[in-house]
């Protein structure tokens, strides 16, 4: 079993729901970054949703762009965001990591390559928003193979003729997007994602979370309760990129989590 499907299978015997938090790996800087993913299992955070820094991010809003220019004009290389994995392994065995970026480096690195040492490295899930199921042969089945999970994303548009071509080799959980647009633009509305959510857990035995425009407790839980977890991401970067020190961001991302673990 994969660190994500016992996570989730733990949770779910507790009767909790998941929270997910995403950073962008070396915003602002390397060694500020990877103090604050270490602080996340501490602050409440099941799963770590680690972004990895590219020029031309597409599902990305201003918030998480910025926090990724930040990160390349620091120096922050995918050798390094690899790097980062290992060095937060070093003292954590359990919480997973899902490595989330676009397919330009991977394909750079080698995919074969990218994979080891990925899989090496302590990654367990791949989200790759530029890869739609037709190119499932590039990365999706080869990470399957390397025992990585590939997490899919489902959005408003995915409708009942398309779900099933989603669906058909995403492990893991499944990533419900909960707005039409890019990270940070609107607010999650409970009310309009439960009808979806239901849609997708009627088709698939995998854990649906719901991310994009979660920006509160109060937010985190309304979603969370209609769902198996939320994911929170430009909220968290936000803080980061206010320059906060790291025991404030970690305050904000545990005050985040009590309220998903409220649902």
């Amino acid at each position: 079993m994969s660190r994500i499907a016992a996570r989730f299978a733990r949770l779910k015997a507790e009767g909790r729901k998941a929270f997910v938090a995403y950073i962008m790996g070396g915003d602002p800087d390397l060694e500020t970054s990877l103090a604050v993913m270490r602080g996340l299992p501490g602050a409440g955070v099941d799963v770590i949703e680690l972004g990895m820094p590219f020029t031309d991010p597409m599902a990305d809003g201003p918030t998480i762009q910025l926090a990724g220019q930040r990160a390349l004009e620091g120096g922050m290389t995918t050798d390094k965001v690899l790097a980062m994995v290992r060095s937060f392994r070093a003292g954590d065995t359990e919480t997973p990591i899902v490595l989330m970026g676009y397919y330009n480096p991977i394909h750079a690195r080698g995919v074969e390559r990218f994979l080891t040492e990925a899989r090496e490295a302590g990654i367990d899930g791949l989200i790759v928003v530029d890869l739609p199921p037709e190119e499932d042969a590039e990365l999706c089945l080869p990470a399957l193979a390397a025992g990585i999970d590939f997490i899919r994303l489902a959005t408003p548009t995915t409708d009942d003729r398309r779900l099933p071509k989603v669906l058909q080799n995403t492990s893991g959980f499944v990533y419900y997007v909960s707005i039409t647009g890019i990270t940070g633009a609107a607010a999650a509305q409970a009310a309009e994602v439960a009808p979806e959510v239901a849609r997708i857990k009627a088709a698939t035995d995998l854990p649906v979370v719901v991310g994009f425009g979660i920006t509160t407790p109060e937010n985190a839980e309304a979603i969370a309760g209609i769902a198996d977890g939320c994911v929170v991401g430009s909220a968290i970067v936000k803080e980061i990129g206010a320059g906060r020190p790291v025991a404030e961001v970690l305050e904000r991302v545990a005050a985040l989590a009590a309220g998903a673990h409220r649902a």
